[in-house]
């Protein structure tokens, strides 16, 4: 079975170019906004003391990710009226894997197959003046400006249209995400 929603959108990019913020500025506004799973897989395995971490185990990070992407489209697939936008999506953590030379599955293929969001995508280009790491963003600059084209790239392999959010401020970047979804629905 095959779910597609297209009122679902992707708010993507490398590590620490303000999907978050922008999330919040959405939110804010009224809109429903899923949360990055990636991070909070982090905190929880932190937490748990567990292996599935970036820089432990990346391949059972990944299929944590994967699942909890596949979990977080399913929990409110049934809105088919509401714009929702999600803080990375599926074809994310399939990005990762690329990444990290992880085997792609033609079960894990299928995934991205069977759930599909609105075939826009946002992406945050890198933006040096506001990237920094935290406990869960360890990512270099040199790596998260390799993680933007890696999302553009992978996006694109998996049947999506990348439009680069402009770097200004974050009410004007909100604007721009819905001023492009607005003109694509006359």
């Amino acid at each position: 079975m095959k779910y597609q929603n297209d009122n679902f959108y992707i708010i993507t990019g490398g590590p620490g170019v303000g999907k978050t913020t922008i999330l919040k500025q959405l939110e804010k506004m009224g809109y429903l906004t899923v949360s990055e799973d990636a991070r909070k897989i982090i905190q929880e395995q932190v937490q748990n003391h567990g292996n599935g971490l970036p820089w432990k185990d990346k391949e059972l990070y990944t299929h944590l990710m994967i699942n909890a992407s596949v979990y977080s489209f399913k929990a409110i697939s049934n809105d088919k009226r509401n714009i929702v936008f999600f803080d990375r999506g599926i074809v994310d953590a399939f990005c990762y894997a690329e990444m990290i030379d992880l085997v792609i599955s033609p079960d894990m293929k299928d995934i991205t197959e069977t759930y599909r969001y609105n075939p826009k995508v946002f992406i945050l280009p890198p933006w040096p003046e506001i990237y920094e790491t935290d406990d869960e963003r360890k990512q270099t600059w040199e790596e998260a400006v390799a993680t933007y084209d890696a999302m553009k790239n992978t996006y694109s392999i998996y049947g999506y249209q990348t439009i680069d959010v402009p770097l200004e401020t974050v009410e004007n970047r909100a604007k721009f995400i819905l001023e492009n979804i607005v003109n694509s629905q006359q």
